[in-house]
């Protein structure tokens, strides 16, 4: 397994993360230990989650159970030193946590306190805010994004509060580092300098969706992280699992995402299934899984540190597993270029 640095943290993570959104909702407690244990076995030493998990669908009576299931294994296992461990605290407007509240340095105490409490824990390597404050072009609101109404003042004021806060929890010893999620280049650009301003903690990473049909950080973002040492942890490689193939043709398999989420949060396109058409297509032509294909080449990127992919299924897991070893040869890469140009942003 490759394993790549945090940016400019002492930190080293597995090229692949193991995600859990679904523990708690579409999987048992055991299931999610057991996506644990096989994952460690390959050689992934990373795991993401997020106090607002499971998903599909969130809602007030789960909040926080995926972090609870994760604490169970590290009491179980007792190996809370093989694994670095990611997690988020949720951003402004998620009325079934903390009534909606911004992120602000009176909040980040007490998320992290209830983190660690549900991960039976007393650290946490990574610690991301979930979602900026001032709002996202991410999750399709990139056709209507709006930043006029934001004050630099107000944003610079709050990246100054909340780096305080986490430099004392850095102090204290319940975060190793600082990571983003679902930011812009400009946004992590501030807090980069707000961080060399104030001596707080740097920036490590940026969480942000990224898939061969989702390619948004392929510009501005791309530049950001090569030149600043800041790496993409991508989510949704998969693309909720459309680029598995699995919903060609109308498809809707028995307990799949598709089936608890209809749209699949606004992927579900006609020119969707176009381009998937077209990607299934170059798997099928040179004797490819679709799905190691995607999360192969997902390898390739310069900015990538690691690549976080789910499963709902034992078998689902290991299939994704096989890209461990993928590598893409020139010809493959060469028909993906021309996909992605016959079909540039789908959703």
């Amino acid at each position: 397994m490759k394993m790549n640095r945090l940016g400019r943290s002492n930190i080293d993570v597995s090229e692949f993360c193991l995600g859990s959104m679904t523990w708690g909702t579409q999987n048992t407690a055991e299931e999610g230990h057991a996506q644990i244990d096989r994952a460690l076995d390959a050689g992934i030493n990373f795991i993401d989650t997020a106090e607002m998990y499971p998903v599909n669908p969130v809602s007030a009576e789960t909040i926080g159970r995926t972090e609870r299931i994760i604490g169970l294994w590290f009491e179980r296992d007792m190996r809370r030193s093989d694994v670095v461990l990611a997690t988020k605290h949720s951003g402004e407007g998620l009325a079934i946590v903390r009534d909606g509240a911004p992120i602000t340095s009176q909040t980040i105490p007490e998320a992290i306190e209830g983190s660690l409490r549900r991960l039976k824990t007393d650290y946490i390597d990574l610690y991301q805010f979930h979602w900026p404050n001032r709002g996202s072009y991410m999750f399709r609101k990139n056709w209507t994004y709006d930043p006029s109404g934001q004050l630099m003042l107000d944003t610079q004021n709050h990246m100054e509060d909340a780096l305080g806060a986490l430099q004392d929890q850095v102090k204290r010893g319940t975060i190793r580092a600082f990571g983003l999620s679902n930011e812009s280049a400009w946004g992590t650009t501030k807090w980069l300098e707000a961080a060399a301003r104030t001596g707080g903690p740097r920036v490590a990473s940026v969480q942000n969706e990224y898939s061969l049909l989702c390619r948004l950080y392929d510009t501005d973002m791309a530049e950001m992280s090569v030149q600043e040492d800041v790496p993409l942890l991508a989510f949704s490689p998969l693309a909720a699992g459309l680029l598995t193939g699995k919903y060609q043709g109308g498809a809707v398999p028995e307990k799949s995402r598709m089936s608890l989420s209809e749209d699949l949060g606004g992927r579900k396109t006609a020119r969707a299934f176009d381009a998937i058409g077209a990607y299934t297509a170059i798997a099928e032509r040179h004797g490819l899984d679709p799905t190691q294909m995607a999360l192969a080449w997902c390898k390739t990127r310069p900015f990538m540190g690691s690549i976080i992919f789910g499963a709902t299924t034992p078998a689902q897991l290991e299939n994704s597993l096989g890209a461990i070893e993928l590598t893409l040869d020139e010809a493959v890469l060469a028909e993906i270029d021309a996909a992605h140009r016959q079909h540039p942003m789908p959703y």
